[in-house]
């Protein structure tokens, strides 16, 4: 192949190619003699190392092996000392175990004995009782013996059998069980009044608070101012015609007397008087003053008053927040402002009622609406009783039942004076509303006539029970205190007696607010020294 190369090329251009081939192989051959030796060498130098390093080993393995050998000497010998405490402990243990077993032997030894001294005790005991029962057995049969002697003794010389004897006994035990029983009776009455009455105090203080209203007592007459005395003259009129008009015209009495600069208008009826009083200052003002214009200005007022008392009774339902009410209701209601009852006016007096129920009712949890409606027309039959016959309560019972009222409006209705017994509680709440409305200070008045008569009365149903000796009515008739004779009724009596004449009272009699009746008794002993 190298033949051929130079005879192809040539021989320059063979050397050419040749001499870097040689050259290469050359250097080649030199570098792998360098790396055998150099791989020679380091063969030694590990050899060597490892040589070293094992015999490092070698003294460090046996370095390790005497030193685990003494730290298991070490550890064989702390656990044989540790056998050793433990065992030592548990025969201290089982030394104390031995003596606590024994100074408990000893002690059950001394329980027994004790035991069998009790035993020996409870036998002596039971002997003796044994005896003693047959002692008592035997005292009892003599005591027995003597018991029925003197039971035939006591008989001999009360002349009394066994039976009668007894009998008497026992009405004896039931007179002192009565009297204990009542005087129980009245302990619980006492305190359940005492906590009822603190409630209802408490209860009608608050509504009555609420609910404060000025009150003026209202009178039969009526004044108006004249602007001179020469009025007067032309009030009367020629021969007296325009005071026959006017009178004729309105139902009212003028009095024209020597009062200066006023003229007094009476009459029972309020609407017709204050018809008269608007009429005649209209007629005062005018100036005309004749029989003609007299009837004009009377038939005006009538019209205006007429107006007047609807916005009255829509004012009143507002006032209370009652909705509903029929427009004859209404204008009946406006008409009370014009009519007073001992005094007091009663449309006021319907108001305060309807407001006094409703906020007692509102703190008993009963119906507020209900208690309002029926204490604002609980009055009713006064706006027309002077023109229909019966008493009120029945004329406004028909008239609630006419304008489709609540039955149950109409039950508080009727039940305001115990007509009928109140049924529920709005009733009952009405009919306390009206009390209260009509016992406020000032708020009504009557006369001497009546106000004597009611003592009277008073006094006159208390002297009717037996066993008083006097009685009083004091406090403008609002109590009656009764002194009974000690010889004939006895403190607990006094209890039932003052039921009695408190129900009587409410039966016959007729009276704003409530009457107290006290009842007493006084026991005296009297002796002199001589």
């Amino acid at each position: 192949m190298l033949i051929n190369t130079i005879n192809l090329f040539g021989v320059g251009t063979a050397l050419a190619v040749i001499l870097p081939i040689i050259g290469l192989l050359v250097g080649a051959a030199a570098g792998i003699a360098i790396y055998i030796l150099v791989s020679k060498k380091k063969v030694g130098n590990a050899t060597q190392r490892a040589g070293k390093i094992i015999n490092e080993a070698i003294e460090k393995a046996q370095t390790l092996t005497k030193e685990a050998m003494l730290e298991s000497k070490e550890e064989i010998l702390k656990q044989r000392d540790d056998f050793e405490q433990e065992v030592k402990n548990r025969r201290g243990e089982l030394t104390r175990s031995e003596q606590r077993i024994a100074q408990k032997e000893d002690t059950l030894d001394k329980k027994e004995q004790a035991l069998d001294k009790k035993l020996e005790t409870l036998e002596k005991t039971k002997e003796e009782l044994a005896k003693k029962g047959t002692e008592l057995a035997e005292i009892r049969e003599k005591t027995e013996e003597a018991y029925k002697k003197a039971e035939k003794e006591v008989e001999r010389v009360a002349s009394m059998t066994r039976d009668e004897a007894k009998k008497i006994l026992i009405e004896q035990i039931e007179d002192e069980a009565k009297k204990d029983a009542l005087k129980t009776v009245r302990e619980i009455e006492s305190a359940a009044k005492e906590d009822g009455r603190k409630k209802a105090q408490e209860i009608i203080a608050t509504a009555i608070q609420r609910c404060a209203v000025d009150h003026a007592a209202e009178i039969t007459v009526s004044v108006v101012n004249l602007p001179n005395d020469e009025m007067k003259g032309r009030i009367i009129g020629r021969e007296g015609r325009n005071i026959r008009a006017l009178e004729s015209a309105t139902g009212v009495d003028l009095i024209i007397d020597d009062t200066p600069e006023a003229v007094v208008l009476s009459g029972f009826d309020p609407v017709r008087r204050e018809i008269a009083r608007i009429t005649l200052e209209k007629l005062i003002a005018d100036g005309r003053i004749h029989p003609a214009r007299i009837e004009e200005v009377v038939e005006k007022t009538k019209k205006e008053l007429d107006i007047q008392i609807k916005e009255a009774g829509e004012n009143a339902t507002f006032e209370t927040g009652v909705i509903g009410l029929h427009p004859d209701l209404v204008r009946l209601l406006g008409r009370l402002k014009y009519r007073t009852s001992y005094g007091q006016n009663v449309l006021k007096h319907s108001i305060e009622v309807s407001h006094l129920a409703g906020l007692m009712a509102a703190e008993l949890g009963a119906d507020v609406n209900l208690a309002k409606r029926g204490g604002l027309l609980h009055d009713i039959g006064k706006a027309i009783d002077h023109e229909v016959e019966g008493t009120h309560i029945t004329i406004g019972a028909d008239l609630a039942k006419k304008y489709r009222e609540n039955k149950e409006v109409i039950h508080c209705i009727m039940a305001h004076h115990n007509d009928v017994e109140p049924q529920t509680i709005e009733a009952i709440l009405v009919q306390c509303a009206d009390a209260i409305s009509g016992s406020r200070p000032g708020a009504r008045r009557e006369s001497l006539d009546s106000y004597v008569k009611r003592l009277e009365k008073l006094e006159s149903i208390a002297n009717g029970f037996e066993g008083v000796e006097k009685s009083f009515a004091i406090q403008a008739g609002r109590e009656v205190r009764i002194i009974v004779k000690p010889e004939m009724v006895d403190d607990a009596q006094t209890v039932f007696m003052a039921k009695e004449i408190a129900k009587q009272i409410e039966t016959d009699m007729e009276y704003p607010g409530q009457i107290k009746v006290n009842v007493i008794r006084e026991t005296r002993s009297v002796e002199y020294a001589k």
